[in-house]
């Protein structure tokens, strides 16, 4: 049974600040699950072979998934998967004339061989839940977290469904 260590297991990039409003979501389900984690900004096109060589050299410092969350031309979390086999998840960011379409489709449609799974424009919470549902196969604590969130969550449900149905219309 393996146990969480101090290092960053997920690697959250973003290529831009201008997408760290979205990309701390992520870091902030991260840190509420107890998964480490670091955060960096490289571009895929700005800063090309930096990106490439934090992208090749991931598993040897110890992170087991990436995810990269990016607007407009969203290169990022594609250039990271062609020099990785880790997993990759996209975060298309909501930005320019399309308001994050453009990010999207540039995230999704990845050619045979170098997948990126994508979460849905500006979903980088749900980066961190899926990141946490891949490492749950080899850290059986942070199962426990999950179930532990999803319960909340429809508790959560629950009890607002019962007050709204003491409601009277």
């Amino acid at each position: 049974m393996d146990k969480i260590t101090k290092k960053p297991l997920v690697g959250i990039l973003m290529g831009s600040d201008s997408d760290l409003p979205v990309m701390e979501k992520a870091a902030e389900v991260l840190k509420e699950m107890g998964v480490p984690y670091e955060i960096e900004i490289s571009s895929a096109h700005r800063l090309a072979d930096r990106t490439a060589e934090y992208a090749r050299t991931a598993r040897g410092r110890g992170v087991e998934v990436i995810i990269a969350g990016a607007g407009m031309a969203a290169h990022l979390a594609g250039v990271i998967a062609a020099h990785t086999t880790l997993p990759v998840i996209g975060v298309p960011i909501k930005s320019g004339a399309l308001n994050g379409v453009d990010a999207l489709y540039s995230t999704v449609q990845m050619p045979p061989g170098v997948p990126v799974a994508t979460v849905a424009i500006d979903g980088a919470k749900n980066s961190a839940y899926l990141a946490c549902s891949v490492l749950s196969i080899k850290y059986p604590e942070v199962v426990g977290r999950l179930d532990a969130f999803r319960e909340k969550t429809r508790q959560g449900l629950m009890e607002k469904s019962k007050r709204l149905r003491r409601k009277p219309y």
